[in-house]
């Protein structure tokens, strides 16, 4: 039982080294508008927003209405290259109900947000979590192999769907104290992950 759980162990930890590049490769392939995949998924994001809407253009003041600050969005993706838009495209795929309802909740007159931005900036800390190891619990008690991209999208899913209820919780004055509030999401979820039998997906 004891090698066992050794084999186990080293599994994990290697597997989170490797899970971390694989994350760290993606962030720094920066978007192309010159790629064609790039812009599938780009594109793919938008039908699974917005299916009862065509783009009119690809660059239109339209991506404004799924959060993305002006009429190209390959602009808001700098900081976190392609990671960013597969996260987006990841939960509006396999949570497409979810994410529409939090695209909605988004456009509120008063407690509104920009949904895109606020995702991007959710990959952003997901992403930290990753790199400073305090995924490390959640993961190996997630999975008793090697963790897969999957399991850090699944990580990313919960952030979105937590983040929205905890914002409209928090009933914020406006969008100008988005980083005050951020920064209380990102010490909630730290302290959430610090517990050795933490498992935080939206599967639970």
């Amino acid at each position: 039982r004891f090698k066992t759980n050794l084999r186990i162990s080293l599994l994990q930890i290697s597997g989170y080294k490797k899970l971390y590049l694989s994350v760290e490769n993606l962030r720094k392939v920066p978007y192309d508008s010159e790629n064609e995949e790039h812009e599938e998924q780009l594109i793919e994001l938008w039908n699974l927003l917005m299916p009862h809407e065509s783009l009119k253009a690809r660059i239109t003041k339209q991506w404004c209405d799924i959060g993305f600050q002006g009429d190209d969005p390959k602009t808001d993706f700098r900081g976190m290259g392609l990671l960013g838009l597969v996260n987006l495209v990841y939960f509006s795929k396999h949570y497409p109900d979810e994410a529409r309802q939090i695209l909605s909740r988004s456009n509120h007159p008063k407690l509104g947000y920009s949904y895109a931005i606020v995702g991007i900036n959710l990959t952003e800390m997901a992403y930290s979590f990753l790199k400073n190891g305090a995924l490390k619990s959640h993961l190996y008690n997630m999975v008793s192999g090697l963790p897969q991209m999957e399991h850090f999208h699944q990580f990313y899913c919960y952030l979105v769907y937590e983040f929205d209820k905890f914002w409209f919780e928090e009933e914020p004055e406006s969008i100008m104290h988005f980083n005050q509030y951020r920064e209380k999401f990102h010490e909630k979820i730290k302290g959430l992950l610090l517990d050795c039998g933490v498992i935080l997906t939206l599967k639970n």
